[in-house]
C-alpha cells in the first residue's frame, strides 16, 4: 500500500514538501539518547583494570610478607651457631621445601657472592608437571573467547602494559639477572613485575636475609599472576555479555519507539503535504485517535483542523458564487441601460436610463461595501483577543444613540433589563467574553433592520436578561413579521425579504448573515421567531455568560 501511494504521488508529479530519507533524524536521536546512557555503562569496562592492579597490589603485599617471614627462618635457623653468619645450605632445603609446599611459590636463594644457592624447583625432584593440550573451543565459546581475548590485549594497551619487561631465565642464574636480587643484596626489599609470553604477568619479590642485620644472602619469591588474570577476564565476560543484552535491548526499544511515533507522525506529515498540493482531502488524513497520547492528539487536531478549513474554503467558494451572482444582476442592469440610453429619443426616456444607472451604480456601491465589511470582519476576528464585555452598558450607549428626539423618522426604542429573581441587578450580570467592536456591529445590524421593517410611530423593544449562564438579547419590533418558511432562509447571504413597498436595491442582504457570522464566531446562537400576539418579528442572541468576573468598563 505505501509503494502503491509513493508511486500515485510521483505520477501526478506531487512534489511532497519534505524530502525522502533513508534514515529518520528522529529515530537517529532517539538511538543516540539511549546510546549515551549505555555508553556510561561501557566505561565502567576500564574500572575491572582498576580491579586488577588492586589484585595485583595485594598479591605483592603478601609475597613480601611470605618472603620476610621466611628470610627470617632462614637467618635464624639455617646458620651453624650463633655465633657464626653464614648460611647451611641443608637446613636451608628443608626450610624452603616445608615453606614452598604450603605457599606454591617458587623460592630462590642467592648468596653473597651473587650465585644461586638453592631453587624450589630443583628440589622437587620426585615431582612432575603433566601439559595436556586444551580441547579446542568451538561455537559460541570460541568466539567469546577470542572476542575476550582481543579485548584483554586492546585494553593491556591502553595501560602500557606491554611496555613491561619480558621475563626470561638464563640456564645460570646469577643476582645479575634480577636487579630487585641485587636491591635485596645491599639490604632493601625490591620487586618487580615482568610480562609472560602469553600475556600473563610474573611477579618477583626480592628480600635480604639477615642474621644480627648483617646480610647472608639473598631470598626471591616468584608467582604468576595467571589466576587474576582469568577472574579479571570472567569478570569481563560477564560484563561483555550483560551490556550485549542490555545493548540489544536498547536498541530493539529504540526501534521500536521510533516505529511508534517517527511512521504515524511521517505518514501524517505526508498526509498533510497531500493536502497542501491538493491531491487528497482530509479524509485521508491516518486516524491515531484511539492512541491515548500525544500521536493521537495530533491526529484529531490535524482532522479538526482539515475539516475547519474545508469548512472554510467550501465557505469561500459559496460566498464567492453569491457575490458573483449578486453582482451581476445590477451589472447586466447597468450595461443594458447603458446600451439602450444610445437609442432613447427624447429627455424624459433618457433621464429614466439615468436613473436607473444611478440607482445600479448605488446599489453595486453597497454591494461591494458590504462585501468589504464582511472581508474585514473574518479577517478581524481572526486576529482580535476576546475581552471581557459589559453588554448592559453597550446597550444603553446604543439605545441614546437612536434617540427619537434627534430624528423624527425612526420609532421610539425601549431598553428593559430583566434581573434575576432573589438577586440584585448589577451591571457584571450581563458580562460576556467577546469583541466589543464586533458585539456592537451585531446589535446595530439588528435594531437597524427592526427599523427598517417599522413605522416612524411604531415601537421597539430590547430586553436583556441571563438565564440558565446565558445572556440573552430580545429585539422585537412591530413589523410585518418573517414567513413562517423563511425563519431560517434569512440568515443566507445576499437574502432579502423586503416590504413591497420598499424599492428594490436598498439593502444587500448581507446583515443578517454578519449578525450570524458574529454569534457562532463568540460560541452563541441567534434565533427569529415571529411575535404570537400581534404582528412584528422577534431575534433573540444568546452568549455565554462570563461568571466571576468584575465590572466591565464601558
Amino acid at each position: 500500500m505505501k509503494a502503491k501511494a509513493e508511486s500515485e504521488d510521483e505520477s501526478s508529479g506531487l512534489k511532497l514538501l519534505r524530502p525522502q530519507r533513508r534514515v529518520s533524524p528522529l529515530t537517529f536521536r532517539i538511538l543516540v539518547v539511549n546510546l549515551i546512557a549505555l555508553g556510561f555503562l561501557a566505561v565502567g569496562i576500564l574500572y575491572i583494570d582498576q580491579y586488577q592492579e588492586t589484585m595485583i597490589q595485594s598479591r605483592i603485599d603478601a609475597l613480601v610478607k611470605d618472603a620476610e617471614v621466611m628470610a627470617g627462618a632462614l637467618g635464624e635457623a639455617a646458620t651453624a651457631a650463633t655465633d657464626k653468619s653464614e648460611l647451611r645450605i641443608k637446613p636451608a632445603e628443608q626450610i624452603i621445601v616445608r615453606v614452598v609446599g604450603v605457599t606454591h611459590n617458587r623460592t630462590r636463594l642467592f648468596g653473597l657472592d651473587g650465585n644461586l644457592w638453592i631453587d624450589s624447583r630443583d628440589l622437587a625432584v620426585d615431582q612432575s608437571v603433566l601439559i595436556d593440550e586444551l580441547p579446542r573451543h568451538e561455537g559460541w565459546s570460541s568466539f567469546w573467547i577470542r572476542w575476550a581475548n582481543e579485548l584483554t590485549q586492546l585494553l593491556d594497551r591502553l595501560h602500557s602494559r606491554y611496555n613491561m619487561e619480558l621475563y626470561h631465565e638464563v640456564k645460570d642464574q646469577i643476582a645479575a639477572h634480577y636487579p630487585e636480587v641485587e636491591f635485596a643484596l645491599e639490604g632493601y626489599n625490591g620487586y618487580r613485575i615482568r610480562r609472560l609470553s602469553d600475556g600473563s604477568e610474573v611477579i618477583t619479590v626480592a628480600v635480604p636475609v639477615q642474621r644480627f642485620r648483617r646480610v647472608l644472602g639473598a631470598l626471591l619469591l616468584s608467582r604468576d599472576t595467571r589466576d587474576i588474570r582469568e577472574a579479571v577476564q570472567n569478570t569481563r565476560m560477564t560484563f561483555l555479555k550483560f551490556f550485549g543484552v542490555v545493548l540489544l535491548l536498547t536498541l530493539l526499544l529504540s526501534l521500536f519507539l521510533a516505529r511508534t511515533i517517527v511512521q504515524p507522525i511521517l505518514r501524517l506529515a505526508r498526509s498533510a503535504d497531500r493536502i497542501s498540493a491538493g491531491t487528497h482531502t482530509g479524509a485521508d488524513i491516518p486516524d491515531y485517535s484511539s492512541r491515548n497520547d500525544e500521536v493521537g492528539d495530533l491526529s484529531r487536531s490535524l482532522k479538526d483542523m482539515t475539516l475547519v478549513l474545508a469548512q472554510q474554503i467550501d465557505a469561500v467558494a459559496a460566498f464567492a458564487a453569491d457575490v458573483s451572482h449578486e453582482l451581476k444582476n445590477p451589472l447586466t442592469s447597468l450595461r443594458s441601460a447603458v446600451e439602450t440610453l444610445y437609442l432613447a429619443k427624447d429627455d424624459a426616456a433618457k433621464a429614466k436610463l439615468l436613473g436607473i444607472i444611478k440607482d445600479d451604480v448605488g446599489r453595486l456601491d453597497r454591494l461591494i461595501t458590504d462585501i468589504s465589511n464582511v472581508s474585514r470582519l473574518d479577517a478581524e476576528m481572526s486576529r482580535s483577543k476576546m475581552k471581557e464585555v459589559n453588554l448592559k452598558s453597550m446597550l444603553e450607549t446604543l439605545v441614546d444613540l437612536y434617540d427619537p428626539s434627534q430624528s423624527e423618522s425612526i420609532p421610539t426604542l425601549h431598553l428593559e433589563i430583566i434581573g434575576q429573581k432573589g438577586r440584585r441587578n448589577s451591571s457584571k450580570a450581563f458580562n460576556v467574553s467577546g469583541l466589543e467592536g464586533q458585539l456592537g456591529q451585531l446589535f446595530r445590524n439588528l435594531i437597524d433592520n427592526a427599523i427598517s421593517f417599522s413605522q416612524a410611530d411604531g415601537n421597539i423593544w430590547i430586553r436583556l436578561r441571563q438565564t440558565k449562564g446565558m445572556v440573552q438579547v430580545v429585539i422585537e419590533d412591530e413589523g410585518q413579521g418573517i414567513p413562517e418558511d423563511k425563519l431560517e432562509d434569512i440568515f443566507d447571504r445576499f437574502y432579502t425579504e423586503r416590504p413591497k413597498t420598499e424599492a428594490f436595491g436598498k439593502h444587500s442582504g448581507l446583515g443578517l448573515s454578519i449578525c450570524k457570522q458574529i454569534v457562532e464566531a463568540h460560541g452563541g446562537a441567534i434565533i427569529a421567531e415571529n411575535r404570537r400576539r400581534t404582528t412584528g418579528a422577534r431575534f433573540i442572541v444568546q452568549l455565554r455568560h462570563l461568571a466571576g468576573k468584575g465590572e466591565a468598563t464601558s
